[in-house]
């Protein structure tokens, strides 16, 4: 069980949405030095090495590398979160800019 995969999961909640991108873990050279396709370079890439290195050293068994497994899905599931909280702010914040401007037509017309 590496220790540094649970200390930088522990990382991936603590991210606000103030609209900055989230920080990445991992440099693009060490992505490539360890050959992770650009389909799958996202927020949670740098836990891939890790869990891709067990899943050699263990055959790819699916019993094994669990814990790595685990920490990269929930990482991937916490980012959906966090994508999922910004899209539902920004689409509340374009409704009642959408009600206040039909207001104002409106308040237009009555006048």
């Amino acid at each position: 069980m590496p220790s540094h995969i649970h200390a930088e999961a522990a990382h991936h909640s603590d991210h606000d949405d103030a609209g900055a991108p989230p920080p990445t873990y991992i440099t693009a050279q060490e992505l490539s030095k360890t050959q992770i396709p650009l389909a799958w370079r996202d927020y949670c890439a740098h836990l891939l090495p890790a869990l891709n290195e067990c899943r050699k050293r263990e055959y790819y068994l699916p019993w094994k590398c669990e814990f790595e497994r685990v920490a990269w899905m929930k990482c991937q599931y916490d980012d959906y979160q966090r994508r999922m909280r910004k899209l539902a702010k920004r689409t509340a914040k374009q409704a009642s800019e959408r009600d206040a401007a039909r207001a104002a037509d409106v308040k237009g017309e009555l006048e």
